[in-house]
């Protein structure tokens, strides 16, 4: 039997029975490190609705026991769900990974798994994700969720800085501070003034690979994406002429186009690229338009993908990318950049200026909507071409040679 493998923000079906979920870290115990994996079960909300749908070593058989914590040991936890027999409220399970007292952040592991086994105790699926660069206490690492009648399970790997406290109110669960004693409240005091936004660029790398921005009920606004790079032209060969500019001595520079995979919750996929004339409408489905695609070099503020935020509800997920349409791979030459705005929210940048100079491909930042939520995850991956990236995250196109 296959097992599917997959990564962040992928999800596949499972089979509706009795599941095992098994969560393994690497290395198995970190100094000074005491790990807590749980489990939540959540309404269409996102929602626990109380004590009872909270899962793990201290509770481990709450309610009809349709959830349950089997098993506890040093960089392993193992949950069962009996699907079949869930409370009809219940329509997601998150599986979840705290550092006790935040004493370090998940970046201290190499890596975490989480394997899926059907009935017969055969693994349908596994994820592992990454750990190294993460400064987050606290993971949702993955969850098993209801969508139209199917079962599935999806790859999360957010994180969350504050360790249990934040990651539990993200569910509803209301965290009291045992440390503080009560006191009589302080007399009312005037409201103080709203704290201006921080505009300042931020930039997302290897020790900072996400944000996750609040959901907010008008929506994100226009959201701008926008690819520039380094222009400047090669170089000319000290032997020019015809065979020199076959050999690369000519002056032509590098050239880039930005585009985009998207993943819609009604589960359309596509893809927004100048290749191909896949430009887009920004007002009307698909809400995500190319605005323009350079190929002078003249426009020195690169390239544009705009997303229409206040249509986020309808995404579940867009992968932004860019490739090098002209010239020999040479990302760190490129000395691209990608820059995302948000209204009222500042500047998020990623550069690509690092590995993968024999691939034309990069997959650049992933943007996930994540219980209405935007949440901004790094990426940079290099590949051959679109077919490779689309399998590396699963979206399931069928990718076909063409010209623009």
């Amino acid at each position: 039997m296959s097992v599917t493998q997959l990564v962040a923000g992928a999800n596949c079906p499972v089979p509706r029975e009795k599941l095992h979920v098994e969560v393994l870290l690497s290395p198995a115990q970190v100094s000074g490190a005491e790990v807590d994996i749980s489990a939540f079960a959540l309404t269409t909300t996102g929602k626990v609705r109380g004590d009872e749908d909270m899962v793990f070593y201290g509770q481990p058989r709450p309610g009809n026991g349709s959830v349950a914590f089997l098993a506890n040991s040093a960089g392993r936890a193992e949950f069962s769900v009996d699907l079949p027999n869930l409370p009809p409220a219940t329509e997601k399970i998150a599986f979840t990974a705290t550092i006790h007292e935040n004493r370090t952040n998940f970046g201290a592991f190499s890596s975490l798994q989480v394997t899926v086994k059907n009935a017969a105790g055969q693994a349908v699926l596994q994820v592992m994700l990454p750990a190294n660069g993460m400064v987050e206490s606290a993971l949702i690492l993955g969850e098993l969720y209801l969508r139209q009648g199917q079962w599935k399970f999806r790859a999360v790997g957010q994180g969350f800085a504050g360790g249990l406290k934040p990651l539990a109110e993200h569910f509803g669960v209301e965290i009291s501070d045992a440390s503080t004693p009560a006191a009589a409240p302080p007399p009312p005091a005037p409201s103080p003034a709203k704290k201006p936004i921080s505009l300042s660029k931020v930039t997302l790398d290897k020790g900072k690979p996400r944000v996750s921005l609040e959901k907010k009920s008008e929506g994100f606004g226009e959201i701008r994406i926008n690819l520039n790079w380094n222009r400047e032209t090669a170089p000319a060969a000290k032997s020019g002429g015809l065979l020199g500019g076959l050999f690369g001595g000519g002056n032509k520079g590098m050239d880039l186009d930005v585009g985009c995979l998207y993943e819609q919750r009604d589960g359309t996929i596509s893809a927004i690229q100048a290749l191909g004339n896949r430009f887009g409408s920004f007002r009307s489905d698909p809400f995500i338009e190319l605005k323009g695609d350079d190929r002078t070099g003249a426009i020195s503020e690169g390239e544009w993908l705009h997303i229409n935020g206040q249509q986020w509800q309808t995404f579940k997920r867009v992968l932004v990318y860019a490739f090098i349409y002209e010239g020999a791979p040479n990302w760190a030459k490129t000395d691209g950049v990608v820059t995302i705005y948000v209204p009222n929210e500042p500047p998020l940048e990623i550069r690509m200026t690092e590995g993968g100079n024999s691939l034309g491909m990069c997959a650049v930042v992933l943007l996930e909507n994540i219980n209405g939520t935007l949440q901004v995850n790094r990426e940079v991956r290099y590949f051959k071409g679109h077919q490779e990236m689309d399998q590396a995250y699963r979206w399931g196109l069928n990718w076909r040679a063409g010209s623009k």
